[in-house]
């Protein structure tokens, strides 16, 4: 149940909503997640457009894009995360259209500690989690 945080220059993506569903859909399909309301309802991308100005690097450019992604911790292996990476920067990439924004989109993986994934008003734990998606498919099993 990541959070996505994207920060780029504000005009970089046409569609600011379509990116961020692109993103959230992409990281719950990396992470193998099933598609379940407890998933899809807290796995969430935001856009954040910043004046041009603000973004730099030591040469004077601004035009890159950064990514963060904060998950529960362990949720992704080194497969994952090499796989979500790779995704999520060609997503970015295609949402500006602009092929050259591989080379400068910045993502970083985050892990929150054991015990800080607050959800429902509660700081679960990684075992209270799995617990919460049992109990949820469960359900979804008696109800068909």
């Amino acid at each position: 149940m990541p959070m996505i945080d994207v920060y780029a220059a504000a005009g970089t993506f046409p569609d600011t909503q379509g990116l961020a569903r692109d993103l959230a859909q992409a990281v719950m399909a990396v992470e193998q997640v099933p598609d379940i309301p407890m998933f899809r309802k807290n796995t969430a991308a935001f856009v954040h457009e910043l004046p041009a100005s603000s973004i730099s690097n030591v040469d004077g450019e601004g035009n890159y894009v950064r990514v963060q992604v904060l998950t529960n911790a362990g949720a992704l292996d080194r497969d994952k995360q090499l796989a979500l990476v790779r995704k999520l920067t060609e997503l970015v990439s295609a949402a500006a259209s602009d092929p050259g924004l591989t080379e400068r989109t910045w993502v970083l993986l985050t892990e929150a500690p054991e015990g800080g994934w607050g959800l429902w008003g509660h700081a679960h734990t990684n075992a209270e989690l799995v617990a919460a998606a049992r109990s949820e498919l469960t359900k979804l099993a008696e109800g068909s």
